[in-house]
């Protein structure tokens, strides 16, 4: 008898838990290093602002925002990105898109608090910057991220 039966199928790469436990893993790492790098940005930003004069100071009170905390409201949010961003390459078609406009959506609805605080001008001209380039570093890192990751691994 002849073995000519043989459909020829030969195990591919694998698509299941460990693709996307592969895929996960790196848009998670790619972003805590662009929190990272947008920490240290809107720091050096707002020291930089504070070196030339904006005082930081919001009506609340009188107090003054520390250096410490746009690092710790930037991660805060950074994060909050890259869980979105993590979110949307488990369930959604295209994430790269979708995150892109929740993102850009999101930013522009982070740049309302600032116009509300009461703060002087130079204040707020500030933290709409600083709103800016942490959103500079997060949107397209995690935008091109998601990107390569579906490229890579079409299901």
């Amino acid at each position: 008898m002849n073995s000519m039966n043989d459909t020829g199928a030969v195990a591919g790469p694998a698509s299941g838990p460990t693709s996307h436990t592969h895929r996960f893993r790196g848009l998670v790492a790619t972003g805590f290093i662009a929190t990272l790098v947008a920490m240290a940005a809107t720091t050096l930003a707002a020291a930089l602002a504070q070196a030339v004069g904006v005082g930081f100071e919001v009506s609340d009170g009188g107090e003054t925002i520390p250096l410490s905390g746009f690092a710790v409201v930037t991660g805060f949010f950074s994060v909050a990105g890259i869980v979105i961003a993590v979110a949307l390459l488990r369930w959604s078609a295209r994430p790269a898109e979708r995150f892109l406009w929740t993102a850009v959506s999101l930013t522009a609805i982070s740049l309302v608090p600032p116009l509300l605080s009461g703060a002087d001008t130079a204040t707020i001209t500030a933290l709409l910057g600083l709103h800016l380039v942490a959103a500079a570093v997060m949107i397209p890192t995690l935008t091109r991220s998601l990107r390569t990751r579906v490229a890579s691994h079409p299901d």
